[in-house]
């Protein structure tokens, strides 16, 4: 149902509307940086399971998987492990990391039944679950599958949408919704997730819209970067924050980047793969960069595994980042 000061049907219920930070908790101090890996899902179960397994050991934060169906360039039938499935694996064998979506495509799945799955999922975790939400991006996806793919305007819009329908359905006993998109009818969502509040995080850097969804509805907000490109993007999230009244600190900024610590294993070659953002070098000079995304109000450090093999390589390489370049950034 709506909420007490709204008729029935309205999207934004003015519980919502108020801002999502009246009913976020602000963060801890961006200083308590987190750390945490973010296996390939295009790798064997096992393997996946292997590095959650290590990462838990060896005291990293939290764990994310990817969403996605098949690979985006060619060659296109390489395995890919479906995202989901793979977190409720993790969050049934493997204790304490906190676990999310990177993040899931909102073209994929309604999202009543995506919030469905993630209070689910935080019941078989425990209460240790981050719902990462994007707009989607991956065209091939959507062409193989037969999934309508819509301009950018209209993927924004129905993210935007999507955001208030899954937190309606993870926040009250029962749901009515009617948007342009998507519609619900006294739609219940039990069991409720384990937290009380499910962290969303809204995945994503354009600067006109994405980030003023995030600021709309995210606890946390991730996008690709270093830290210039999280600084400025900051900024501008904090503006958006500003524009609809809301303390920006109640975000939770969050990047990733492929690191090789230089006088490790060489890293990996990552064949036909998308250009992605990287950092190599030696110990100082990636803790100057872990400074660098302290002062631009990063609280999360997310490591792709993509380049670091599997096995004892992954874990060496793992294990040299924790122990060599992060451990300063853990001890304040």
């Amino acid at each position: 149902m709506a909420g007490p000061a709204d008729a029935p049907g309205t999207l934004f219920p003015s519980w919502i509307r108020a801002g999502a930070a009246a009913s976020v908790a602000a963060p801890g101090s961006v200083s308590e940086v987190r750390f945490s890996p973010w296996p390939s899902t295009s790798q064997s179960w096992s393997d996946f399971r292997a590095a959650a397994v290590h990462a838990a050991e060896t005291g990293w934060d939290g764990l994310w998987a990817a969403d996605h169906f098949m690979p985006a360039a060619s060659p296109d039938n390489r395995p890919m492990l479906e995202c989901f499935t793979v977190l409720a694996g993790i969050a049934a064998s493997v204790p304490r990391l906190r676990i999310g979506s990177l993040v899931a495509g909102n073209t994929y799945r309604h999202p009543a039944v995506l919030a469905n799955m993630v209070a689910t999922l935080d019941q078989v975790s425990g209460g240790r679950v981050v719902l990462g939400l994007g707009a989607g991006w991956q065209e091939n996806e959507h062409a193989a599958y037969g999934i309508e793919y819509f301009d950018v305007p209209g993927r924004l819009a129905r993210l935007e949408e999507a955001c208030a329908v899954v937190r309606h359905l993870l926040d009250v006993p029962r749901s009515d919704v009617h948007g342009r998109f998507y519609s619900l009818t006294d739609a219940p969502a039990e069991p409720k997730p384990v937290q009380a509040h499910l962290p969303l995080l809204i995945g994503g850097g354009g600067e006109k819209v994405t980030l003023r969804i995030a600021a709309r509805w995210a606890d946390e907000w991730n996008t690709w970067g270093l830290p210039d490109v999280l600084a400025t993007k900051g900024t501008v999230l904090d503006r958006h924050c500003d524009a609809i009244g809301r303390d920006p600190r109640t975000i939770v900024h969050s990047a990733q980047v492929l690191v090789a610590v230089e006088g490790g294993a060489p890293p990996r070659e990552m064949p036909h793969r998308r250009a992605y953002p990287t950092a190599s070098g030696n110990v100082g000079e990636l803790q100057d960069m872990l400074r660098a995304y302290e002062e631009a109000n990063v609280g999360e450090f997310i490591m792709p595994d993509w380049n670091l093999g599997v096995g004892a390589s992954r874990d060496d390489a793992m294990d040299r980042f924790m122990e060599e370049v992060a451990a300063p950034f853990r001890d304040h």
